[in-house]
């Protein structure tokens, strides 16, 4: 067991995250500080911000491309929680100030919206019945530890490193077409940053395919002591499609998609 007290551990990575500052990894301190341990760091974190008036918005999961494991020193797949101050919507606004973020990477990746609550053993077939909506997105994650230096427990400790979620435009299921749960696999997408190509790829690298993460996560969830099942209108982002990459202010990124019907989306950076 850890030496740390995850309440202590949850007001440092807020103070961080409130203040664009960094820390060292908290296995630095105790190699003996958990994953599990980690989601109680979580708990405290979501009660810490819906106190302070931040509505829970839904779930990030990180880590499901095992591509970059080996760069970030993971072995696993990870979650964090979202809230209304971190869910943004492209079609309000295509630029987003970096000022807040503290070594900012982003993401391309696919998002689903729950139409009702998930159960722990449904499947992929009933996890898309239970779908609202399905969205390309990217999404912003952010590193209070210098140099994205760390490991899996303080990933999870720090919020899953999640720094802001940028929708594109929102579909229904059935607007996607009868085979939406094939296309969510075999879809490619192609990052670019100011019209360079950075990087490709498909929805099989994150576990298998969007709905593979989802699934792991409700299995995740099922086994944890600390934070809730997945529940209806949450918003859940599955994990990166191509590497991660860092981002400044005057760059302008966006993505094309071929195999199912989800449009690009750009943003630039201020």
């Amino acid at each position: 067991m850890t030496t740390l007290d995850t309440e202590a551990v949850a007001e440092k990575v807020l103070a961080a995250l409130d203040t664009r500052s960094q820390v060292a990894p908290f296995t630095d301190q105790d190699p003996a500080f958990s994953p599990e341990q980690a989601y109680a760091v979580t708990a405290h974190l979501r009660q810490r911000r819906t106190a302070r008036g931040e509505k829970h918005a839904g779930r990030k999961i990180g880590f499901t491309n095992r591509g970059i494991w080996q760069q970030y020193n993971v072995t696993a797949p990870i979650w964090g929680d979202m809230f209304d101050t971190t869910v943004r919507d492209l079609s309000q606004s295509k630029t987003l100030s970096l000022a807040s973020f503290v070594e900012p990477r982003i993401e391309p990746e696919i998002v689903f919206k729950l139409s009702r609550d998930v159960k722990p053993d449904a499947d992929e077939a009933e996890l898309l019945a239970s779908t609202a909506w399905i969205a390309h997105g990217f999404e912003i994650v952010q590193s209070i530890y210098p140099d994205w230096r760390f490991h899996g427990a303080d990933v999870i400790a720090a919020g899953g490193v999640h720094g802001v979620l940028l929708l594109g435009p929102q579909h229904p299921v059935a607007a996607l077409g009868p085979d939406v749960k094939d296309a969510l696999v075999d879809f490619s997408v192609t990052l670019s940053c100011n019209g360079k190509v950075m990087d490709r790829g498909k929805g099989v690298n994150v576990l298998g395919g969007p709905l593979s993460a989802l699934r792991h996560l409700v299995e995740v969830l099922g086994r944890d002591r600390f934070n809730p099942p997945l529940r209806a209108g949450e918003v859940v982002t599955t994990g990166t499609l191509t590497a991660a990459f860092p981002i400044a202010p005057g760059e302008k990124w966006s993505t094309s998609i071929e195999g199912i019907a989800l449009e690009g989306i750009a943003v630039e950076f201020t």
